[in-house]
């Protein structure tokens, strides 16, 4: 038991997938796991743990934002030895021709976030494990699912002062935004295991174009396919 999770040893998997949402959390358990049952929820942040394919696999809620994604990421590492951290996400689009519902798995993740400074004297750039990347790429190609890869933005506000900020990340090839993902790479490096952001795109900053908030807990099927299935070797 740690102060966030209230699990009992042995009942959280190697690999936990980390929507930020706990309903889309509650939604992946009972519609790709077999068996699941819920082992949190405390301050309503659920998690459970099932079988796929007839092994462990767990999912925790992670709340918004890089200090609350942190604060899971962490006691899940520290506390439960789960090896494997795989964010299935919504994201804001920057470029035209990354449409709504597409799905983008992070190589990298720049961020507007203070959040390494203290830890390292100088840049650190948070990327994806490799292994878990490939294997991403790889299931998704053979499932003929639709995929972009890239460098994303995990932004400290949702609500930019300057709305039109976004247009600087976009010159730079940076693909879309949300605000978790440069944390959870950070703590998977800094502890040693394996992390990998996998994200549907449910706005575009560009057309204003956004899906209801039905679709964004339950509509994103392809992308959790491809989070359970990235880490087989």
């Amino acid at each position: 038991m740690s102060l966030h999770i209230e699990a009992k040893s042995g009942e959280i998997a190697e690999t936990v997938l980390l929507p930020g949402d706990p309903l889309r959390a509650k939604w992946i358990a009972e519609t790709f796991l077999q068996d699941a049952h819920c082992y949190n929820e405390v301050r309503g942040m659920l998690g459970y743990t099932g079988l796929y394919n007839g092994t462990p696999v767990s999912v925790q809620g992670s709340g918004m934002g890089i200090p609350s994604a942190m604060i899971y990421a962490s006691e899940l590492i520290r506390d439960y030895n789960v090896k494997n951290l795989i964010r299935v996400g919504t994201a804001g689009s920057f470029q035209q021709d990354i449409k709504l519902r597409d799905i983008v798995i992070a190589m990298s993740a720049s961020t507007t976030s203070a959040i390494n400074q203290h830890r390292l004297p100088g840049s650190f750039a948070p990327t994806a494990n490799s292994t878990l990347f490939l294997n991403a790429v790889d299931y998704a190609r053979v499932n003929n699912i639709p995929f972009k890869t890239g460098n994303i933005l995990s932004a400290d506000e949702f609500y930019d002062f300057e709305p039109e900020n976004f247009k600087k990340w976009a010159r730079f090839g940076v693909l879309c935004t949300e605000m978790e993902t440069a944390g959870l790479y950070t703590l998977a490096a800094q502890y040693g295991v394996k992390a990998l952001a996998i994200v549907s795109i449910s706005d575009h900053l560009l057309t204003k174009e956004k899906i209801s908030n039905e679709v964004r807990e339950q509509g994103f099927v392809e992308m959790v396919q491809i989070a359970l299935n990235c880490t087989n070797s």
